[in-house]
């Protein structure tokens, strides 16, 4: 354990035990006045709060005569209880040895402090916050010391970490909460934090080494919004904004995700948005939506936040539109208007029906474009590689052996001696 780490524990230890002390021979720091603590099944000293230490006093239960503990006793002002249980809880009154009143005291049985369980979260870059909660329920009144340190390394090739600056106070928010803030915490560092219970019967203490970037957990998005398209019975626009706790600096961007799901529906469909807004385009016609929607550092970083509340949508049942939205893509044949002036009726129109590309026709679209591409591209294949055999079997046939007689006409035959001219 490093030196920074025990001088640290030091420190604290000293603090809780200044704590405990002050409350060990007539403990009223902690709770009430008047009020003593001690363990189940051990000994437990109580003392008389009105007279001087060592004054030999007589101890009686409160509402029973019967006494308890003698003047004579040698010990002074104090009570001893042997292996203390539940029923040893209760008011006890001192006497002096004249017979006035020296003082109440009440016992209150309970454990000392077992390590806290402590966790941390960033919900930016710049700040995080870490809460804590008793391992076991001690029965007293505890208190909480909170402090941190930042982390360094020695060298860059060193596996030793250097006694880090601090340690400094972890403020509580609100006071007495179980919650610390650190503010201005750096990015790329590490930090110790130091949570110490304390308790009339002792301390302990955990220790939890951080960063900011395992730890970093965006609060869920603001403001998400869904809205209809009229015209369009399967699609939903949902927007939302950063939350409010981010800072917006263009080097520390969030990634969103999103999830819908038709109502009465238990199935949560998921997206990925490029931005702060998204076009459903697979609604379920005339069906409110539940969308919702979660945050992440874009690098990341930490964890995903939790999910926004939800928000609630139907797609439109109207028309479509004569004017088409600068985000749809449509394509619509333009409508053949009667003329009043003609006296015959107008012509069926040949065009059909104008209706909206869904998204579906488009996917056809493509797949069919695709099919084309992939069967012109094999008779391509087929017609070259036939043009290229058909070349190599020609040439093989120019170049080869000529036949028996093959040009032999064309070929002069030389004359033998002494042969006759013909």
């Amino acid at each position: 354990m490093s030196s920074g780490r025990s001088g640290l524990s030091r420190v604290l230890v000293a603090v809780a035990t200044a704590l405990v002390s002050a409350s060990s021979s007539c403990p009223q720091a902690w709770g009430p006045p008047g009020v003593q603590y001690g363990q189940p099944g051990r000994s437990v000293k109580l003392c008389c709060p009105g007279v001087t230490a060592g004054d030999p006093v007589s101890w009686f239960r409160d509402g029973e005569p019967r006494l308890l503990q003698g003047p004579d006793s040698g010990l002074g002002h104090e009570l001893v209880l042997t292996q203390a249980d539940s029923t040893d809880e209760g008011t006890y009154i001192c006497q002096t040895l004249d017979g006035a009143l020296g003082g109440t005291v009440t016992l209150q049985l309970g454990y000392p402090p077992a390590r806290p369980v402590v966790s941390c979260q960033a919900a930016d870059y710049e700040n995080f916050s870490c809460t804590w909660s008793p391992s076991q329920i001690s029965g007293l009144p505890t208190r909480y010391l909170t402090s941190y340190r930042k982390k360094t390394v020695l060298g860059a090739d060193s596996q030793r970490r250097s006694p880090s600056t601090g340690p400094w106070p972890c403020p509580q928010d609100p006071l007495g909460a179980a919650r610390c803030v650190v503010h201005g915490a750096e990015f790329w560092s590490q930090y110790r934090i130091n949570v110490t219970e304390v308790n009339p019967l002792g301390a302990s203490t955990r220790l939890l080494d951080v960063s900011l970037q395992s730890i970093l957990r965006p609060d869920p998005p603001q403001g998400l919004r869904v809205e209809s398209v009229p015209g369009f019975p399967r699609r939903l626009r949902a927007s939302w904004t950063y939350p409010a706790s981010w800072p917006r600096q263009p080097h520390f961007l969030l990634k969103f995700r999103l999830q819908y799901r038709p109502a009465q529906h238990p199935a949560w469909s998921t997206v990925e948005p490029a931005g702060l807004e998204e076009m459903i385009t697979d609604a379920v016609a005339g069906l409110p939506h539940a969308v919702r929607v979660s945050a992440r550092d874009f690098l990341d970083a930490g964890t995903w936040s939790t999910w926004s509340p939800e928000a609630w949508g139907t797609p439109s049942t109207g028309t479509v539109p004569k004017e088409v939205p600068a985000w749809g893509q449509l394509h619509m044949q333009p409508e053949v208007e009667p003329q009043v002036d003609s006296p015959a009726p107008p012509r069926p129109s040949l065009q059909p029906h104008p209706r909206l590309l869904d998204h579906r026709d488009s996917v056809e679209q493509v797949a069919v474009l695709a099919s084309l591409g992939i069967l012109s591209f094999l008779g391509l294949m087929a017609g070259a590689l036939a043009l290229g055999l058909w070349l190599r079997m020609r040439r093989g046939g120019k170049d080869g052996s000529p036949k028996p007689g093959f040009l032999a006409p064309m070929i002069p035959v030389d004359r033998r001696p002494g042969a006759p001219n013909l």
